[in-house]
């Protein structure tokens, strides 16, 4: 089957669209990129999501706009891809988170993610599948991280555990036991664990485009914050953050680590007197140092191998400041096993859109905390 997989993360830098062929049976599937892009949002789509993301007010009516608007933009994405969409069998996209808020003992969570799927499959005339989240949430679960079922599919090894941390603008970590996949396997995969670890590359990123006076939108290879020397005392303050010492099932977003957050971050980093470098060296080691706490504290034990994918498997910095904080530990990226790190949840959205069409359940419950296995994705004919 030929699928697209669509993905706009937290940053909001971006929707990744990646083409693939996918075969297989149950869990034990195989997956070949044939192409990817990344196609940026238009700056005024973008500003209007960010301002979104930051509680600032509209009406229904422009709600409803701008979840059209999403859907046009990811279609850009796609013919930005430049395929022939006859030869397309499906269409997985995520769409773009505007709220999460995880469940609490006496309530359901709730999680918003724009972008109508009935449009995108209006518009491409393929069959589209969106809106992963939702039936996760229903059961009582987190709805996120949703990856790890699929980090399992393409990158467990048969005699060796590992982990797996992506850094978009939130992190989120997977732990991957040994697993002997079956040519053949319905069942789901046992002592997986993922969840989410806190900020990714939000307040980096935030952080250059306020110095930067908005010329830059993040810090290429980290050689800005390379520049600079990371606050210990800092990084230790903000890890007493509640969420970080909370054990999983967990997920977050910009509701707790967003601009209100970063801008708590750059008064406290102001009455130290950092330098621009510094602040960026310390708001980049803070997030080693959540993934790094996350490890020590919910990991059975310390794994040999840590891939990292998303935008910040290129951050240079952060992947040495990650190593020095795990000597013990290999940190690399997911090409290293033939997973695109740029790709790697577009990729994964279209698998599962596939395990939806083939009525395979694409939730771990182990992960979101959802009371079973379910099927994810609300499925629209053209």
């Amino acid at each position: 089957m030929r699928a697209i997989g669509l993905m706009s993360g937290t940053s909001v830098d971006g929707i990744d669209a990646a083409l693939v062929e996918v075969s297989g049976q149950g869990y034990a599937v195989t997956v070949r990129l044939v192409k990817g892009i990344t196609h940026p949002y238009s700056a005024e789509v973008r500003s209007r999501i960010l301002a979104l993301c930051a509680d600032q007010p509209t009406t229904l009516a422009n709600l409803a706009d701008l979840d059209d608007e999403i859907a046009r933009q990811f279609v850009q994405a796609i013919d930005a891809l430049d395929v022939d969409l006859t030869d397309i069998d499906l269409i997985g996209s995520h769409g773009q988170t505007l709220h999460h808020r995880p469940p609490q003992p006496d309530q359901l969570g709730h999680t918003l993610q724009l972008g109508r799927g009935d449009l995108i499959a209006h518009l491409t005339g393929c069959p589209t599948i969106s809106n992963f989240r939702a039936a996760d949430v229903a059961l009582g679960g987190q709805g996120a991280p949703l990856v790890p079922i699929v980090d399992a599919c393409l990158l467990s090894q048969p005699d060796c555990d590992l982990a797996v941390q992506n850094i978009g603008g939130i992190g989120n970590l997977t732990y991957l036991p040994p697993w002997q996949r079956d040519r053949q396997s319905f069942d789901m995969p046992k002592g997986i664990r993922g969840w989410d670890t806190g900020p990714g590359n939000a307040l980096i990123d935030w952080a250059v485009f306020k110095l930067s006076q908005g010329r830059h939108t993040y810090d290429k290879n980290g050689d800005w914050a390379a520049q600079g020397q990371p606050s210990k005392a800092l990084i230790a303050d903000w890890l007493e953050h509640p969420f970080f010492h909370t054990p999983p099932p967990k997920s977050t977003g910009r509701e707790l680590f967003g601009a209100a957050y970063a801008e708590r971050c750059w008064q406290t980093a102001q009455a130290q007197n950092l330098s621009p470098a510094d602040l960026l060296a310390t708001l980049t080691d803070f997030t080693a140092a959540t993934i790094e706490l996350n490890c020590r504290r919910f990991l059975p034990h310390l794994p040999a191998k840590i891939l990292v994918g998303g935008g910040g498997s290129r951050n240079g910095y952060l992947l040495d400041r990650l190593q020095q904080r795990l000597p013990a530990t290999q940190v690399g990226s997911t090409d290293q096993h033939q997973v695109d790190p740029d790709f790697k949840e577009a990729i994964a959205f279209a698998i599962l859109a596939y395990w939806r069409w083939h009525q395979v359940p694409g939730n771990l419950p182990s992960v979101t905390g959802a009371t079973r296995p379910c099927l994810l994705g609300e499925l629209w004919s053209p």
